[in-house]
């Protein structure tokens, strides 16, 4: 197994309190990185912070209350990154969740919704770090990497989220332009593209299923046969774990010649050669 040490780099994760970002912040704190995270729930964050602190005791860790489509919080949230840790050499930009709408009931203020969440999740938080993350790739052997974490509805869309699938392949679109951009100045950009992974808002769905609570389903139980309904040929959810692991494999100098690319973690759905 390779040991990577990050010691003395800074890892910044959108999104951080919970599921994929929170998972990736724990590997980054595993390989001895100081790690930022955000998110917009004061309380969500506060767990995370708490049990971060709790499996890294000597963590050197920046909490931040954060709404990444909010121009203001992000610049305050990058201000505070670089007084605390004074630099940046990875940015994970891991923000939204799917909107669940067909083309005929998705209304202008939806599609502006959803546009706006997933275009400016990734171009608020590189637009703040970028200075930042210029000064670590001019660092001698510096690796400075953006990450986004994006859906397989990007290459393969679903009609009933219809505005996700567009966005998404937008997003795409986005990084390829930006990698392009950012190689000269050794800033590497990538992506993973996801399937279904376990998250809080797949457990709600879960707990309000009557059915499956009224017959005593188990949440295993519940998933395995979702993954069965939904052609999934691994037979299962993916873990935020394994999403993170992805993530933190593009965003360090494992993936040292890999930029304008994407890694599929979908559980084997894709469609496409």
């Amino acid at each position: 197994m390779i040991q990577l040490d990050l010691t003395g780099q800074v890892a910044v994760v959108t999104g951080g309190s919970s599921g994929i970002g929170l998972a990736t912040a724990e590997l980054f704190l595993h390989a001895g990185a100081s790690v930022a995270i955000c998110g917009r729930d004061s309380d969500r964050l506060a767990r995370a912070e708490r049990e971060l602190r709790e499996r890294h005791p000597q963590a050197q860790l920046l909490a931040a209350r954060c709404d990444v489509l909010d121009a203001a919080d992000v610049a305050a949230f990058a201000s505070e990154v670089e007084k605390r840790f004074g630099r940046a050499d990875m940015l994970v930009n891991n923000a939204g969740q799917g909107r669940v709408s067909t083309f005929a009931n998705t209304t202008d203020e939806a599609w502006r919704e959803e546009l706006d969440l997933k275009y400016f999740s990734i171009i608020r938080p590189t637009r703040a770090f970028l200075p930042m993350l210029r000064n670590a790739a001019n660092q001698g052997d510096g690796n400075a990497a953006i990450v986004c974490v994006n859906s397989l509805l990007a290459l393969q869309p679903e009609p009933h989220m219809v505005a996700t699938s567009s966005a998404r392949a937008g997003v795409l679109s986005l990084i390829k332009s930006l990698a392009v951009e950012l190689a000269p100045e050794h800033i590497r950009v990538n992506s993973i593209l996801i399937g279904i992974v376990e998250s809080g808002q797949w457990r709600r769905r879960y707990e309000a299923d009557g059915e499956a609570q009224a017959a005593g389903q188990s949440w295993e139980d519940w998933t395995r046969e979702l993954a069965r309904k939904k052609h999934i040929p691994l037979g299962r959810f993916g873990r935020p774990e394994e999403a993170a692991q992805a993530l933190f494999y593009l965003a360090t100098s494992l993936s040292s010649y890999t930029t304008g690319s994407h890694i599929d973690v979908s559980g084997g759905v894709a469609r496409h050669v």
